[in-house]
């Protein structure tokens, strides 16, 4: 850690909330602002909602224009109120959107639960000032063409706009790789981060929003699916760029492990790399993992050699008898049929009834033995 990361990390902070009432900002432009960079916070280095510094609010009060000016910074717009600010129809408005010439900023659900984006103002009418022959006339081929075929890139640079913005923002390499990972879905982060205790660090170190993550089911439903990249080049492009913050992560130190043996952990790492050198195996390759200890099983000879004893009152017997003496013992099977098709013996209509490891009808006796059981079976001592 730096000596600037070590001065924030000690200096007095507040919480999102109270630094946005001091700001005169509401929840969502406090957000927005945060996200942009214009407002600095910190975070710890185990993860955690981030927190606002005291000398960063007083900077801000004293900025000229405050509080207006950073109001009119993170202004949004929805499709309509963007596409009166370009002068342009709604239907061109979201034309533009999906072909990628801007990027949304947020989103929110309406009360259907469709996602509706929103735009920053400002960059409106920077594109505005940029590309006015866009504004009107007919669109360009490769516009009109990727238009056609279905294509909607505003989820896509929404995640890329979030992760580049993110990335720049944190300091500690984890979490820049965690922001990384964030993109992937289960299957691909674990090919690419084959370490389950990585995998976990990651997840604990992942920035946090500034308030939390959403509170609604339907709002978390939305973001998880919105947060993994789903084009196979953004999918290859966002596993290159965890592998190397991983390598810069893993430089600067370990995961830790259960219990806190980050040195153990390290050496297993590094060992389990060599492991497939030493024996050959192509490189990337794991060794296998070392057999598992035996438990014996309940009924079986714990030491070779060694022979169960039963107590004297015990009667059955333990473990799976010979199958000469178990033909000679048991009598043959016989199976339950039904009363229509089977005169009922004496000794059932006099009181018998049937054998409890049936279920069948009442009345219909059953000879008490085993032998409707397989051969394979093993009669264990339950005395």
């Amino acid at each position: 850690m730096s000596g600037r990361d070590e001065a924030a990390a000690t200096a007095p902070t507040v919480a999102a909330g109270r630094a946005a009432r001091d700001l005169g900002l509401r929840r969502a432009e406090f957000e927005i602002a945060v996200h942009l960079g214009l407002i600095e916070v910190v975070t710890a280095r185990d993860g955690g909602r981030p927190r606002v510094p005291e000398e960063e609010i007083a900077r801000l009060r004293k900025v000229p224009g405050f509080p207006g000016g950073m109001a009119e910074r993170v202004r949004t717009v929805g499709t309509a109120e963007g596409a009166a600010l370009l002068g342009i129809a709604p239907a061109r408005f979201t034309r533009l959107a999906r072909a990628g010439c801007f990027c949304p900023v947020t989103f929110y659900l309406n009360r259907y639960r469709a996602v509706v984006w929103l735009y920053l103002a400002d960059e409106l009418s920077a594109f505005a000032a940029r590309e006015p022959e866009l504004l009107g006339g007919r669109a360009p081929v490769e516009m009109r063409a990727l238009l056609e075929s279905g294509v909607d890139r505003r989820p896509r640079n929404w995640r890329s706009q979030r992760i580049d913005r993110l990335v720049s923002r944190s300091r500690d390499p984890w979490a820049r790789a965690a922001v990384q990972a964030s993109a992937l879905d289960p299957v691909q982060l674990a090919e690419v981060v084959d370490d389950p205790y990585e995998r976990a660090y990651l997840v604990r170190v992942r920035p946090e929003p500034v308030f939390g993550r959403p509170a609604s089911p339907a709002a978390r439903e939305a973001m998880a699916e919105l947060l993994p990249a789903d084009d196979p080049d953004e999918i290859l492009w966002r596993r290159v760029g965890l592998t190397l913050e991983l390598d810069r992560a893993r430089e600067d130190r370990p995961a830790p492990a259960p219990g806190g043996d980050v040195a153990a952990h390290a050496t297993s790492v590094r060992g389990r790399a060599g492991a497939g050198e030493a024996s050959g195996a192509a490189p990337g390759w794991r060794a296998a993992p070392e057999a598992r200890r035996q438990v014996p099983r309940r009924g079986s000879r714990s030491v070779p050699g060694e022979r169960l004893r039963r107590p004297s009152s015990c009667r059955c017997r333990i473990g799976r008898p010979r199958a000469s003496r178990r033909r000679e013992s048991l009598p043959p099977a016989r199976l339950p049929v039904p009363p229509a098709r089977r005169a009922v013996p004496r000794a059932c209509r006099e009181g018998g009834g049937s054998s409890p490891g049936w279920g069948g009808v009442a009345g219909v006796g059953v000879p008490d033995n085993t032998s409707h059981r397989s051969p394979g079976w093993v009669i264990l001592c339950g005395c």
